[in-house]
């Protein structure tokens, strides 16, 4: 290879991002976006290689994507999520995406306009209900919200029953944290506070799919159809396994996968867009301003005003710019590449970071500001295509990126019609680097219903 090698930080300022590796990812990454657009990190044997453009996104996610494969956290993942769509690769992962994406076509999600609404009407009440008697925490209500239409339109199995479900995925996240800052130094039998709750947590979430998996399959007909849900496509799939054994403990990869990525990536998103509209009232008069006009005389949104809430789509658009879902995108070069001009060895991890590349002061004016406005269409005829991928780009672009759109539309829309939602004094939110872009802490809030 030919290419140049990138920028790299002081060796001076080494011991700084060795500690925010463990403690602040969000501002290691800010601190090499800041150095360069190209930026080599050596941490002890392990260099990674930092990308902060669109053209560079481009061609690691999606112009040479299948010389790379998922890398460094999500690899720690494989201890819970196992082979599941996340994190296989390969055949197997092109299998998976074959099988669960005709569950996911636009005209398929259009079809579960309905009972994102009707779970929506659900959640509103809830918080009004719940409001009444004080401040609650709003993050861990559309937590629930999203579990709830994961299972009416995904699974057609009612998730209610079992709201562990969440809290035991953030003992899986804080897992793969832990063993990607350790390098997977420490064994999962070690007698440690954070091995023993992952530990049970595997459990408990072992045992929730294996109860949804014998009831789904009691339920569903020999002969799956084009019109089956996600689930029993791939109930179907692990009966046509040659190894009756392997099929099912893919089955079981792959539902523990969804289960997560269904509902973690909504609920983030759902919850920072609710609170920048807390914090910016006057915006917030807008997208009230457009539910009322657009769902009048207090009915639920359906399929057909998906498209006429513009403005409130744009807010979600730019919440999701300033914390998007899937922060970062980490991958491993299986063979020698170039990124631009720079040389990428074999073997080595590279990140991209849609946090930082959102924030980029090339791309996008006034990068720290909330302005929904970005994303009105006549502005984003100049915009490079991979300077915006909230929901990753390429070949592992988000298959459920259209349902979860609607959900957070249509939460956004109707909440705001009918209810004030604001923080507490003082309230200072932020953002918790995991697999997704969690809020540090929940999102406390009082609960105002309008009339």
């Amino acid at each position: 290879m030919s290419g140049r090698r990138p920028a790299s930080p002081p060796l001076r300022a080494l011991p700084g991002l060795l500690r925010k590796l463990a403690v602040d990812r969000l501002g290691m990454m800010r601190d090499a976006a800041a150095l360069d657009d190209a930026v080599l990190v050596s941490l002890g044997p392990k260099k990674l290689f930092v990308f902060n453009r669109p053209d560079y996104a481009k061609h690691v996610l999606a112009d040479n994507a299948a010389n790379y494969r998922k890398g460094i956290g999500l690899a720690e993942s494989r201890k819970m999520l196992g082979d599941g769509l996340l994190t296989s690769e390969g055949d197997l992962w092109r299998r998976q995406r074959s099988t669960v994406q005709p569950a996911f076509k636009p005209a398929r999600v259009t079809t579960h306009a309905q009972a994102v609404a009707q779970e929506t009407v659900k959640l509103r009440d809830l918080l009004a209900r719940r409001g009444a008697h004080g401040p609650l925490d709003v993050l861990q209500e559309v937590t629930g919200f999203t579990l709830g239409v994961l299972g009416r339109t995904v699974l057609d199995t009612g998730l209610h029953a079992h709201g562990g479900i969440a809290h035991a995925f953030e003992a899986v996240q804080d897992q793969a944290m832990f063993d990607m800052v350790t390098q997977n130094t420490v064994p999962t039998w070690a007698p440690l506070a954070t091995q023993r709750r992952f530990r049970r947590s595997r459990r408990e979430l072992r045992r929730t799919v294996d109860e949804l998996v014998a009831d789904r399959s009691a339920r569903l007909n020999d002969t799956p159809t084009a019109d089956d849900d996600a689930f029993a496509l791939m109930i179907a799939a692990a009966r046509r396994h040659t190894d009756p054994r392997a099929g099912y403990e893919q089955l079981r990869d792959e539902l523990v996968t969804l289960l997560l990525a269904g509902h973690e990536t909504t609920a983030s998103t759902l919850g920072w867009t609710l609170l920048l509209l807390a914090r910016h009232p006057h915006l917030r008069d807008l997208v009230r301003q457009e539910a009322r006009a657009v769902l009048d005389h207090g009915r639920a949104p359906d399929a057909g005003d998906l498209h006429k809430l513009t403005y409130t789509t744009q807010v979600v658009q730019e919440a999701m710019r300033l914390y998007p879902p899937v922060w970062i995108l980490p991958r491993v070069a299986l063979q020698p590449d170039e990124v631009g001009p720079y040389a990428v060895p074999s073997g080595a991890d590279v990140l991209i970071c849609p946090y930082t590349l959102h924030r980029h002061p090339a791309l996008w004016e006034r990068p720290e500001q909330f302005d929904p406005s970005r994303f009105d269409p006549a502005r984003l005829a100049d915009r490079p295509r991979y300077a915006y991928i909230p929901f990753g780009a390429g070949p592992r672009f988000c298959v459920g990126s259209g349902l979860g759109m609607m959900e957070a539309v249509f939460v956004t829309a109707l909440l705001t019609r009918d209810l004030d939602l604001d923080t507490l004094p003082g309230d200072d939110r932020t953002p918790e680097p995991m697999m997704s872009l969690r809020m540090r802490g929940g999102l406390p809030m009082t609960v105002r219903p309008l009339r």
